[in-house]
C-alpha cells in the first residue's frame, strides 16, 4: 500500500465516530481490567494517536494509555484488542507490581506467559518457525490434497482421506515427543470477516474444526470502528500446523458450499435467504456426518486424538470466562436435504474457488513460508 492510498484508507473517523471508538476502547479495557486483572486498575485516560511508529502506549506518568490510529483503522479489531491487553500488562506492572524493570522485563513477560497475553507488540498471531519440524508433513497433506482434486472419485477420496490420518498420526506423534516440560508453540488465527449475525452454518464449520482439525474455536465479539457497529469473528487455537490446515479448511469449505448453493439454487429456482441457509447448513451436517463416519474407521485402526490438556490451559488462559449460547437451526425442508446429500459427497482438497467475500481462499502452505 503505498503512501497516498494508505493514508486515503486511513480517513479521520466523523466525531461521532470517534467518540463510538473512544467508548468501546474504555469497554474493552474494562473487560480486560475484570477478566485478567480482577479489577486491580484504576481507569486511565485514553488518546487516539496518529502516529505509525508504534501500535500502542502505556505512559505510567500521565497514565494514558494511547491507540494508533492507523492500527484502529487498518487493522482487524482482534488485533486492536491484543495490542489493548499488552498495554494493560504494562499497566499492571507499573501500578500494581512496582517492577523496576526494563518495559519487556521478566515480571511484563511472565504476567503475559501466565494470562496468555501476546508479549508483542504487533497484536497479530505468530509467524510459524522456520525450523519447525511439522514443516515437511504439512508439504505432503498439501501435495495429497492436490491429489484429491483428482476427477477419479476414488482416487480423490482416497488421498483426502490419507491427508486426514497424516494430520491425525502428526498430532498424536507430537504428543508422544514432548515431555512433560516441554512447551509447545500454541497460536491463534481468525477466520473470516466480522458478522452482525452468526448462522447455523457458520456454527457447525467451527465446529467441525474443533471436533476434526486439533484446534480449540470460539466466537468472539469484535468492532467496526467505521461503522460504528458490533461484530463477530471465529478464533481458533492451536499449534501452527493444525492451525494452517484448519484455516485451510474453513477456507474451503465456505467457497464449497457458496458454489453448491449457487448450483442448486440454478437448477432447483430456489433463491431465497431462507432456503440459502437451510442449504448451508445442510452442507456442513453432510460434510460432518462424512468426517464422523472417517473418524470411526481411525478409532477402529487405533488412532485417537483428544484436546491435550495444554492446549486446553492455553484457551483458557486467553478466555477464562466463557459463555454458551444455544441457537435456533435452519428450517429443515427440501433445500436442507438437498445440501445434507450435497455435503456427504465434498473431497476436502485445494480451494478452486472464489470464496464467499469474492476472493480467492487461502491455499494451505509449508509451516516455513508465510
Amino acid at each position: 500500500m503505498n503512501q497516498g492510498s494508505r493514508d486515503a484508507h486511513t480517513a479521520e473517523l466523523s466525531a461521532e465516530l470517534e467518540a463510538k471508538l473512544l467508548v468501546r476502547l474504555v469497554e474493552e479495557w474494562e473487560s480486560i481490567n475484570a477478566t485478567f486483572f480482577w479489577h486491580a486498575l484504576r481507569k486511565p485516560v485514553f488518546q487516539l494517536s496518529d502516529t505509525r511508529e508504534r501500535l500502542g502506549q502505556w505512559n505510567g506518568e500521565l497514565r494514558s494509555l494511547e491507540i494508533s490510529r492507523a492500527l484502529v483503522l487498518e487493522h482487524p479489531w482482534v488485533e486492536v484488542v491484543e495490542v489493548l491487553k499488552h498495554e494493560v500488562a504494562h499497566q499492571f506492572v507499573d501500578e500494581c507490581l512496582h517492577a523496576e524493570e526494563t518495559a519487556h522485563g521478566p515480571a511484563f513477560q511472565r504476567v503475559c506467559e501466565r494470562l496468555g497475553i501476546d508479549a508483542r507488540a504487533s497484536g497479530r498471531p505468530s509467524a510459524p518457525a522456520t525450523d519447525d519440524p511439522a514443516g515437511r508433513t504439512i508439504d505432503r497433506i498439501r501435495k495429497l490434497l492436490a491429489l484429491a482434486q483428482s476427477p477419479n472419485q476414488h482416487e480423490a477420496e482416497l488421498a483426502a482421506m490419507t491427508a486426514r490420518r497424516l494430520m491425525l498420526k502428526l498430532n498424536l506423534e507430537v504428543e508422544q515427543a514432548a515431555g512433560p516440560a516441554e512447551r509447545r508453540r500454541y497460536g491463534f488465527r481468525h477466520l473470516g470477516r466480522p458478522s452482525g449475525r452468526i448462522f447455523e452454518h457458520d456454527r457447525r464449520l467451527a465446529s467441525i474444526l474443533s471436533k476434526y482439525f486439533f484446534v480449540q474455536s470460539l466466537w468472539i465479539p469484535v468492532y467496526r470502528p467505521r461503522e460504528g457497529k458490533r461484530g463477530t469473528v471465529l478464533e481458533i487455537c492451536g499449534l501452527e500446523a493444525n492451525l494452517l490446515m484448519a484455516e485451510h479448511v474453513h477456507a474451503f469449505l465456505s467457497a464449497t458450499a457458496t458454489r453448491l448453493w449457487s448450483e442448486y439454487a440454478s437448477s432447483s429456482r430456489q433463491g431465497s435467504n431462507r432456503d440459502r441457509q437451510a442449504f448451508l447448513a445442510g452442507v456442513m451436517r453432510g460434510f460432518d456426518a462424512k468426517l464422523e463416519a472417517q473418524s470411526r474407521q481411525f478409532q477402529e485402526q487405533g488412532l485417537v486424538w483428544v484436546p491435550t490438556a495444554e492446549l486446553q490451559g492455553y484457551f483458557r488462559r486467553r478466555y477464562p470466562r466463557i459463555q454458551t449460547v444455544h441457537r435456533s437451526g435452519a428450517r429443515r425442508n427440501d433445500a436442507y436435504s438437498e445440501g445434507h446429500r450435497a455435503g456427504q459427497e465434498i473431497v476436502l482438497s485445494q480451494p478452486v474457488a472464489a470464496g464467499p467475500s469474492g476472493q480467492a481462499p487461502k491455499a494451505l502452505r509449508g509451516a516455513s513460508k508465510r
